[in-house]
């Protein structure tokens, strides 16, 4: 079974839709905790999630305060990976024990989903999946850092599967569910099997996103993004080769992509020397090299044919005449 939901929600009837829709989409096995009276009157969030066989994962905004009614809705046989990404979160227990999650934690939890609230304008993500996926998990929650290399891994593959579950064939479900059950391990473990193939996709996409951040850093490296992920350079470039480019290429690319960018947006203040220091290009001739190669001409004409379009446009624009004189 797999199902998706992609809701923004709010007002008078918000709560109810926004119930119907998740029932819907992912079934009562996942079903939401019934919500406070107060919570109900003012709900309004977004969430993207998605259910694939007996894995799920939702990604959730509140824009109000959020608070559950108290009552332990689900089952006993699941393990929740609570990621606070924005806000604070607090988690009731049995016997008044409460944990406050703020962002940028991780908080494990066994059991059917207890009571909670959150503040306003919080964000967090959340995989619930069977306990047998999660060997000798303890009964008391256990909180640990939201940022590891593979938490990260762990999201890159949640959103990836989020996008494409709806084209999944069976193949491609028990795939992604896979991983994502592997991914979750690796999360609580503080480690995981870089040999492990299903990792590829998530371990490249982790790689590139942490690449997009750190374009115009001079340190930027497959070796540096390996370090980062916690994986070899080998296992990296393997993930790599899966996709059909290198991590190298993709670096190269990206930072074209951007140094082109700058040279054609109007009024730049940078000379295309700068903008080629900027992105990390060793010298002029190696960047217009490269940027020949990918866009069929010169850094130096590329800018010259937006600069005449700029001038065109602004030539073409209609001119104002006093007609009371």
């Amino acid at each position: 079974m797999k199902g998706t939901l992609s809701a923004s929600v709010s007002g008078a009837n918000a709560f109810s839709d926004f119930a119907r829709a998740w029932q819907a989409r992912l079934g009562d096995t996942f079903a939401p905790a019934p919500l406070d009276r107060t919570t109900v009157a003012g709900f309004s969030a977004r969430s993207r999630a998605f259910r694939v066989r007996d894995v799920m994962f939702n990604r959730f905004e509140n824009a109000a305060a959020l608070r559950t009614a108290g009552r332990r809705v689900g089952v006993d046989d699941h393990v929740r990976l609570w990621i606070v990404r924005r806000g604070t979160w607090r988690f009731g227990e049995p016997g008044g024990i409460e944990h406050t999650v703020p962002a940028g934690r991780l908080l494990v939890q066994s059991g059917k989903l207890s009571h909670f609230s959150a503040a306003p304008r919080s964000t967090a993500q959340v995989l619930v999946l069977p306990a047998a996926e999660i060997p000798r998990r303890r009964s008391a929650p256990a909180s640990g850092p939201a940022d590891t290399a593979e938490v990260r891994v762990l999201t890159a593959h949640a959103t990836t599967v989020s996008r494409m579950l709806d084209g999944l064939r069976p193949a491609g479900v028990d795939a992604a569910r896979d991983t994502l059950a592997e991914l979750a391990r690796a999360a609580v473990a503080g480690g995981f099997d870089d040999e492990e193939p299903l990792l590829s996709p998530a371990l490249a996409q982790a790689a590139r996103d942490l690449a997009d951040q750190r374009l115009t850093d001079p340190s930027l490296s497959p070796a540096a993004l390996a370090r980062k992920l916690n994986v070899s350079a080998r296992t990296l470039q393997r993930a790599f080769a899966h996709e059909g480019q290198s991590l190298s290429a993709y670096i190269r690319e990206r930072r074209l992509d951007e140094a082109r960018r700058a040279l054609i947006t109007p009024h730049r203040h940078m000379t295309i020397t700068e903008i080629a220091a900027h992105w990390q290009f060793a010298d002029s001739g190696h960047f217009a090299r490269a940027f020949r190669k990918r866009y069929g001409q010169t850094p130096t004409d590329c800018a010259a044919t937006a600069a005449r379009k700029t001038s065109s446009h602004v030539d073409r624009q209609p001119v104002a005449r006093d007609f009371d004189r």
